[in-house]
């Protein structure tokens, strides 16, 4: 062997790894000092199961299974395993490759004879046999960091997946809460609209009694069985929309419908946590996809690296040992062991221009994910902004309805009670009990954005996470 190759060997070990591409930096962000929606500067962040905090035990199971079953969280989880795969397929690369071959070789070959000036056949043969067993090796040297370049942006794409399957997992957490509370707010307008229709019905049945003895005329009987007709009208599609969201349960936590058999109780019975966002500059730790956006970029400078890397020659040692003999008998014998060791650089001169495109191409895929990045931290303060703007008006708007059905309430009544003593006509009646149930079912929706305002925000904060998780905050 070489008695060179040993120290060529040592340099190119000392030179393995160095990186011929830019070095990675944090992408900066214009991060407000505040938000426009104002609030305490002091955060108040999600717990961990933030969901817990509205105080449902159908929602937790709910939430729960979910978890468990969700076809999307299923597929993510997978998706998250396959990266993993793929970052160890891309660290191989950086190992040697080791093998171990045996072969045995034979041959014949026929012995000619000289007859005068020529050879002719001389009818015996003369054969030949060797044997031979030993490892082999072969290591490409990652003079240029190509392939620890490679092993980065695999590693960045497996942490980036992972991020992304925290992002679904904060998705169909927050779709779970959302559909039930919607649920429970179809089931509290169904009650009061079968509530109302029962109140009607009692008028109905109360001025029919006096168009009979004369006090009421058919007019007024008329317009009371309308509304009551209304109302009954009214019952069948809210039970629709009630079934199909209950149904909709079934797709997010990985049911069939039927197997869906809890039943929705009412929203006023639910509490409403406290979240309050902070400041804007501790939103971006706290945000998986913005994580994701920051992994992303991450490996397109990595994938920068590894094609300018491309450039470069391609060094590779091999080697291989073992034991060669013409006799398997004697194989293994002190002079049949041998060495050798090859080292070997390959350059392309010429590829058409592929190098430099696969170049061209990396860099504009980074540019477009430090587009991407951008849109995705303005789209964070955008969600926390509009979730903190929504809960605070939908609060103030439930309280003025609720003020309002207060008094529709005592209007109604009034009302009713002038109408059985003969002293008011029916027309009245009929807009105190309008007012009163659009009043009652615009409460049930307005309590139910409320929710809905305060589930957005959870969600904008990136859920609920505990130190420990930092890295990769859980959904």
């Amino acid at each position: 062997m070489n008695a060179a190759l040993p120290r060529v060997c040592v340099a190119l070990l000392m030179l393995a790894g160095c990186s011929v591409g830019p070095v990675f930096a944090p992408p900066q962000a214009e991060v407000p000092g505040a938000y426009r929606a104002g609030g305490p500067a002091a955060p108040v962040w999600p717990e961990a199961e933030w969901w817990r905090g509205f105080g449902s035990v159908e929602l937790d199971a709910l939430i729960a299974e979910a978890r468990t079953n969700s076809p999307d969280i299923l597929a993510a989880v997978a998706r998250v395993r396959q990266a993993e795969a793929s970052l160890r397929l891309a660290g191989a690369s950086l190992w040697p490759t080791v093998g171990v071959s045996t072969d045995a070789q034979w041959a014949r070959s026929s012995i000619p004879r000289r007859v005068g000036s020529q050879s002719v056949p001389s009818g015996r043969y003369a054969e030949s046999r060797s044997y031979g067993i030993g490892p082999s090796i072969s290591w490409e040297v990652d003079l240029w960091g190509r392939l620890a370049a490679g092993r980065e942006a695999a590693e960045a794409a497996a942490l980036a997946t992972a991020l992304d399957a925290r992002s679904v997992a904060l998705s169909v957490v927050s779709a779970v809460a959302g559909t039930w509370f919607q649920a429970l707010s179809l089931q509290d307008r169904l009650d009061v609209a079968e509530r109302n229709l029962a109140d009607s019905q009692r008028v109905l049945a109360a001025v029919t009694a006096r168009a009979q003895v004369g006090t009421a005329n058919q007019l007024d009987v008329a317009q009371q069985a309308a509304l009551v007709a209304s109302l009954r009208a009214r019952v069948p599609g809210l039970r629709s929309q009630l079934e199909q969201q209950l149904n909709a349960l079934g797709v997010l936590t990985g049911r069939p419908p039927s197997a869906i058999t809890v039943r929705p109780g009412t929203l006023s019975a639910l509490r409403l946590p406290e979240v309050a966002p902070g400041l804007p500059a501790e939103l971006l730790a706290r945000r998986p996809d913005v994580a994701a956006a920051e992994a992303d970029l991450r490996g397109a400078n990595a994938n920068i690296r590894a094609a300018r890397a491309a450039f470069l020659p391609n060094v590779t040692l091999s080697g291989r040992a073992g034991f060669e003999n013409i006799a398997l008998a004697t194989l293994f014998g002190p002079g049949s062991l041998f060495v050798s060791a090859v080292g070997s650089a390959a350059q392309t001169i010429f590829d058409g221009g592929a190098r430099r495109a696969v170049l061209a191409r990396s860099q504009a895929q980074e540019e477009e994910l430090l587009a991407n990045y951008r849109r995705v931290v303005i789209q964070a303060f955008t969600d926390v902004e509009d979730a903190v703007q929504a809960y605070r008006y939908s609060s103030e708007q439930e309280d003025l309805t609720r003020e309002a059905v207060t008094t529709s309430q005592r209007a109604a009544d009034i009302a009713r009670a002038q109408l059985l003593a003969g002293t008011i006509d029916i027309v009245a009646t009929l807009n105190a009990q309008t007012t009163l149930f659009t009043n009652l079912d615009a409460l049930a929706q307005v309590r139910l954005a409320r929710f809905q305002s305060l589930l957005a925000l959870y969600k904008a904060l990136g859920g609920g996470w505990s130190t420990a998780d930092m890295a990769v905050p859980p959904a």
